[in-house]
């Protein structure tokens, strides 16, 4: 069900405090997803999830990861900064990035940060950038279909991201030649998925694979990274992963390959995004003009700069009239925005009970790939965050642009 875990009234008090439209973030949520995770995995050696910042760059959340004993992962230098900003250093972080510029495998040298090399041709970019680290993680990707049973979970073959199987032999032995001693495997192949399978599935080729190279290279597997993929119900009618179930089935593959894990030296890693943050924000907007021609439109005073996803994807997102959740929903709307775009809109014939001007919509799962996905099109400005406090208080952590810094940036 969609994530109601806050009374109306929590929305409501927000939108007193602050001008419609922003995000929402549950702070008690956040460290609570947290520390189930950390649960599931407690049996794992050297487990450690590594936040994706891509999903939620505010440097306020990421100091939330801190405290509940997690790493983050990055991609860019500017989500180095933002680790730094946090006060994570080391191997604390993850730089997972592709076709990265060289400086930036220098920035994540300097931090001693573990570098994930997305393709072969890396090594030599890293070697003359900052120096094989002792432990270095490669990228893998099997190519063809990812399929579990007759389920077809992704299409890595399709995917930018990775080296080839025949690639990982060679690879490890350069590296180990400039100076590994251990290295890191780590895969995506699917995206957003709920299907539980999903993480015991590729745990048990990464398992598989990783052991191989092991004895082939004569590296030592310092960990396997599982990355993300684990998704979120956005659908009312979808389950939550049952996540301690999913590290047990995860556990089981670690037996079959390593033995017990008490005695394992091969670690654990996650870089789940969307699963620790998604469904602890919500995108708060008013209704400000209705239009009824063919359809019944809603207008409200977000818009696709605010929340790409529905425009970008066709993606859905649960959306309650705030003080309505008991009505009937008997009205059928266009919830939209305000871009010229036709495809600026929240939901397309979304069954809602009635809404008036002004009232208060909840868009759900906001949480992540919702501000940081935001951008200016049409001169329309990225909105505030806001976090509601585990000691039931609102504090601004990001506030909303203006039109000073749209126009920051120009030379004229």
């Amino acid at each position: 069900m969609p994530n109601f875990s806050l009374p109306d009234s929590v929305f409501e008090e927000a939108a007193r405090r602050f001008p419609t439209p922003f995000h929402l973030y549950d702070e008690r949520g956040i460290l609570e997803t947290a520390e189930q995770l950390n649960a599931a995995f407690a049996w794992a050696p050297h487990f450690e999830e590594y936040f994706a910042v891509k999903a939620l760059p505010n440097p306020e959340i990421l100091k939330l990861y801190h405290q509940a004993h997690c790493g983050l992962d990055c991609s860019s230098e500017c989500e180095l900064l933002l680790a730094e900003m946090a006060g994570f250093s080391g191997e604390d972080i993850m730089f997972s990035a592709n076709a990265m510029p060289p400086e930036e495998f220098a920035h994540a040298r300097r931090l001693n940060a573990i570098v994930n090399l997305d393709d072969i041709t890396d090594i030599d970019i890293l070697a003359s950038n900052g120096g094989v680290p002792e432990t270095v993680c490669v990228r893998f990707n099997p190519g063809g279909a990812f399929t579990l049973g007759n389920a077809i979970m992704g299409e890595p073959g399709e995917s930018k991201y990775g080296w080839t199987r025949e690639q990982m032999l060679p690879g490890l032995k350069r590296l180990k030649a400039l100076g590994a001693r251990r290295f890191g495997l780590h895969a995506f192949l699917a995206s957003s998925t709920t299907d539980p399978t999903y993480y015991p599935g590729l745990a048990g080729i990464l398992f598989d694979l990783g052991a191989e190279m092991e004895k082939a290279a004569g590296l030592q597997l310092a960990f396997v990274n599982l990355s993300g993929g684990i998704g979120i119900p956005y659908r009312p009618e979808q389950p939550r992963v049952d996540i301690s179930a999913v590290g047990e089935d995860v556990r089981k593959e670690y037996v079959r390959v390593f033995g017990d894990p008490a005695n394992g030296k091969a670690g654990i890693k996650t870089e789940l995004g969307r699963f620790m943050t998604g469904p602890h924000g919500w995108l708060l907007t008013r209704a400000v003009h209705e239009k009824k021609i063919y359809k019944d439109y809603i207008g409200v005073d977000a818009c696709a700069s605010n929340l790409m996803r529905p425009a970008m994807y066709g993606a859905y997102h649960h959306i309650h009239v705030c003080g309505k959740r008991n009505e009937k929903a008997d009205h059928r709307y266009d919830v939209t925005g305000c871009l010229c775009e036709n495809n600026d809109k929240f939901a397309i014939d979304r069954m809602l009970p009635e809404v008036k001007i002004g009232d208060l919509l909840v868009i759900h799962d906001t949480g992540a790939h919702g501000f940081s996905m935001g951008y200016q099109y049409n001169g329309r400005l990225r909105s505030a965050e806001v976090l509601y406090t585990a000691d039931g208080d609102f504090r601004l952590i990001r506030r909303a642009e203006t039109p000073q810094d749209y126009f920051a940036t120009l030379t004229v």
